[in-house]
């Protein structure tokens, strides 16, 4: 089907506007031997991801293009360009804050929604308007959890992002809060529970993991919830890539979720900006930093958006205020919005199923190649995994930038015990060749090389 962007009512107004009767009356000062009477001859219609991957294609003489393999808490996704033309819509772009209701009600629909997909997808009863990032949601929910219970402890699995540890260790000096950290089974990559078992006391305000972790297995969050439960602490689930909520159970057991949405359309940018969200159990609600949309009527009956909850020093006394966080990310957050409605539930799915089958038969063709060992085989994965190899991880990487592949994170900055592992992720934009060829060069050297 053509794309027409005029509905026939609209042309047919227009065409009366101007005092034509038809599209043929319009054109008929045209001589009709200059009249296109036929369809043009041109190719099928083709999906948006087509058409972009064709310019790419045409474009590639003119650069240098490498197939990547990064994750580690930052994801490429294919991004709709329908967010883009939304979002620098100068509504959304040039809006400051969503203080004055009256005048900012779509900003705030916009946050209202991306609240009910993230309390939706999370399995929690409230989501937050947005925070800066991951790292410091995941800070925040502990400083949350605290607030909470009452107590001054905190035990965080080592299996957290190294990055988001960082944070949350700046947040706890300064705090005075003393943290501990739970290591992680040799065989499966999941928290020890044992070890966890025997930190976790009646002192601990929570619970800190991440699922799915860094080295991409999935957690046992019921196992881990019991734990914390048991004595009285909260758990807290990290939740660093968002598009594995397609197809992984939501943590249910968990009192907060802190997530980075970055995965829902969220251009890598170098870096930022990210979006972090907080979604938690009702009975918290007062609890969570940052703000707040909520839905009401006016005087007249019609629905409107209000912000309901704005904990922070900005909004009320100091001494009661949840964080000082001084923002949302709302405009990024809409990114996300846009790309969850455009997908639904059922592309969301779909987006993980892809995702976790990229990442099986990377795992399938890295395994069966001499060399290379994964790691961590005994638990459930998403779309990242652990390979060993005897060849120091800086000098494959080389090779595998001379062949215009990015690879793997190396790991042995925050596990030195991991010293020739590496850290591989494939979303849906890496192809099933660019995986071959990656196996194919980290097995082309001899073992003892």
């Amino acid at each position: 089907m053509r794309y027409l962007p005029k509905s026939p009512d609209e042309r047919k107004q227009m065409l009366a506007e101007i005092g034509a009767a038809s599209i043929d009356d319009l054109f008929s000062v045209i001589p009709a031997e200059y009249r296109l009477t036929r369809d043009l001859d041109v190719p099928r219609q083709q999906a948006e991801s087509e058409i972009i991957d064709y310019f790419r294609a045409a474009a590639m003489p003119n650069t240098v293009r490498f197939a990547s393999f990064l994750g580690a808490g930052a994801y490429r996704h294919y991004r709709p360009v329908i967010i883009d033309s939304l979002v620098q819509r100068g509504e959304f772009l040039t809006s400051y804050t969503p203080y004055q209701a009256e005048i900012t009600q779509g900003t705030l629909q916009a946050i209202f929604e991306f609240q009910t997909m993230i309390a939706e997808l999370t399995g929690m009863d409230v989501a937050n308007a947005s925070m800066y990032d991951g790292s410091t949601g995941a800070a925040e929910a502990v400083m949350m959890a605290v607030r909470i219970t009452g107590r001054h402890k905190a035990v965080v699995a080592r299996t957290v992002h190294p990055e988001y540890r960082e944070v949350m260790a700046t947040y706890a000096k300064h705090q005075g809060l003393p943290s501990t950290l739970v290591e992680y089974d040799r065989e499966t990559g999941r928290v020890d529970l044992a070890a966890l078992e025997a930190q976790v006391t009646e002192e601990t305000a929570c619970v800190l993991v991440q699922s799915p972790n860094f080295f991409g297995t999935i957690e046992d969050i019921p196992a881990i919830a019991a734990i914390a439960h048991a004595k009285g602490a909260l758990l807290i689930v990290s939740i660093a890539e968002a598009v594995s909520l397609g197809i992984v159970r939501p943590p249910l057991e968990a009192d907060i979720v802190s997530m980075e949405a970055q995965s829902f359309g969220v251009a890598l940018s170098y870096g930022g900006p990210y979006c972090g969200v907080i979604a938690a159990k009702e009975q918290y609600l007062r609890q969570m930093p940052g703000r707040l949309v909520g839905q009401t009527v006016d005087r007249d009956g019609y629905r409107g958006f209000v912000l309901t909850l704005s904990t922070r020093e900005q909004h009320i006394r100091r001494e009661k205020a949840t964080s000082n966080i001084c923002t949302n990310q709302a405009l990024v957050a809409l990114m996300a919005t846009i790309f969850l409605t455009i997908y639904g539930k059922e592309g969301v799915r779909e987006l993980a199923e892809h995702n976790l089958a990229k990442a099986a038969y990377a795992v399938k063709t890295f395994a069966a190649q001499p060399g290379a060992k994964l790691l961590f085989n005994g638990a459930p994965r998403f779309h990242e995994f652990v390979l060993e190899t005897q060849e120091d991880p800086a000098s494959l990487s080389q090779r595998l930038l001379e062949g215009k592949i990015v690879g793997g994170v190396a790991l042995s900055r925050w596990y030195p015990e991991l010293p020739n592992a590496t850290l591989w992720c494939t979303t849906e934009v890496v192809s099933k060749a660019q995986i071959d060829q990656a196996a194919h060069i980290v097995t082309a050297v001899p073992v003892e090389a």
